[in-house]
This record gives structure tokens, C-alpha cells and sequence, in this order.
């Protein structure tokens, strides 16, 4: 009795243990899911502000907006492209890591470009933003170059499988009408007139019968009696 409440007992505790993972599981997907919604709103609405200041603002405030939202669009275009190659191409492992350390400086450029946003010296602005121009103009080429490369190499690696498919399909379609190469000629059909009923013997000619067997049927002529011969003796009749 007492080791049926123990097995009892542990399997109750391995039932409450394999709960609380799942449950603790659960929740933390809950939670990075619901993160991951925050942070994309969160994003969403700074690029509609960025957006709007760039279109809204003249001088240097306004090229700052403007930088800032080129350097993100790039930046996160880039990353989307490489993550989804990688799944299905690990050669694309190594442009990741070069990604990852390209974005370490455009997000050191993002966070001093909005440093600059609430500069009230127009001067000290104006005279920083050829340098940060400069900056964002090669992060944002450099991210481009791994984000049109990452493409261009996903698009040959589709054009090599369908040039194999197609080659396949030739094969098979070839396969399927090995009829038109194999197919022995057919002999003509004969003419309606050789088909036809056949005409009946004509009558035979009068006398053809009987000229073919008078020879046999005729009796032999006697032979000439000469006077040399002797008589024919008759037979003994004793």
C-alpha cells in the first residue's frame, strides 16, 4: 500500500513539475512576444515622427531627421534580408556577423544623430553634419552591398533550380511521348477493289475433258501380223 502511495506521489510531482515548465514557458513567450510587439510599435511610430520632421523642418534639423530615418530603413532592411537567407543558406553566416558589426557603429551614429535632434546651436550643427553625412552614407552603402548581394544570391540559386527543373521536365516529356520515335510504320490498306467479290469461273470450254482423256480410254490398235512369226500355239486344254 505504501509504494502505491509513493508512486503516486511522484507521479503527481513529476505531473506539477512538467506544469510549472510548461507554464513558465509559455509566459515567457507571452512576454517576448508582447516586447517584440511594444518594440515594433515603438519603431513604427519613431520612423512616422522622423518621417514627418524630415518633411517638416528645413536646416540642419530637418537633414538630421532625414539621415536618421535613411540610416534605420537601410539598417532594418538589411537585417530582415539576412535572417531570412540564413534559413535557408549557411554560407550567409559570415555577411550575419559582418552585419552585426556594421550595426554597432549605425546604431553609435543613430544614437549621436539623436543627440544632434535637440541641439539648440544651429552653427554647431551645421558644422557637424558633413561628417555625419559622410558616416551615414557608408554604413547605409555597406548595409545596401550585403542586403543586394544576400538577393542577388538567393535569385541564382532559384534561376540553377529552375534551369534543373526545366532540363527534368524535357527529360520527362520525352519520356512520356516515346511514341512518336518508336512507333513502327503502318502497312496501306489494300484497295476497295482488290476486296472485292472475285469473279466466278467462266463455263469450260466443250470437248477440253474428253480430248485430255481419249488417249486412256481408246483400246490399242492390233499389231501387223508379219509372215516370219509363228503361229501362236494354243494352250493344252488337258
Amino acid at each position: 500500500m505504501e509504494t502505491v502511495i509513493t508512486v503516486f506521489a511522484l507521479l503527481f510531482l513529476v505531473f506539477l513539475g512538467l506544469g510549472a515548465y510548461v507554464t513558465v514557458k509559455a509566459v515567457g513567450a507571452a512576454k517576448r512576444g508582447v516586447d517584440r510587439t511594444i518594440a515594433q510599435a515603438r519603431r513604427t511610430v519613431e520612423d512616422h515622427t522622423l518621417r514627418a520632421k524630415s518633411l517638416a523642418q528645413t536646416g540642419p534639423a530637418g537633414e538630421i531627421a532625414h539621415l536618421r530615418l535613411a540610416l534605420r530603413s537601410s539598417m532594418r532592411a538589411t537585417q530582415d534580408a539576412l535572417h531570412a537567407g540564413v534559413a535557408e543558406d549557411e554560407s550567409l553566416r559570415e555577411s550575419l556577423g559582418l552585419f552585426q558589426r556594421l550595426s554597432a557603429h549605425g546604431q553609435e551614429l543613430d544614437a549621436d544623430l539623436k543627440r544632434l535632434e535637440s541641439e539648440p546651436d544651429r552653427t554647431t550643427l551645421a558644422a557637424h553634419l558633413p561628417g555625419l553625412r559622410r558616416r551615414t552614407e557608408r554604413i547605409t552603402q555597406s548595409a545596401d552591398s550585403l542586403r543586394w548581394a544576400a538577393r542577388d544570391r538567393a535569385h541564382r540559386f532559384a534561376e540553377d533550380d529552375l534551369d534543373a527543373l526545366s532540363a527534368q521536365i524535357d527529360v520527362e516529356t520525352g519520356a512520356l511521348r516515346h511514341w512518336t520515335r518508336t512507333e513502327p510504320r503502318q502497312a496501306p490498306w489494300p484497295d476497295a477493289a482488290a476486296d472485292g467479290p472475285q469473279p466466278a469461273p467462266g463455263p469450260r470450254a466443250p470437248g477440253a475433258d474428253e480430248t485430255r482423256a481419249s488417249p486412256a480410254l481408246t483400246p490399242p490398235s492390233p499389231r501387223p501380223a508379219y509372215p516370219w512369226q509363228k503361229k501362236p500355239r494354243p494352250e493344252s486344254t488337258t
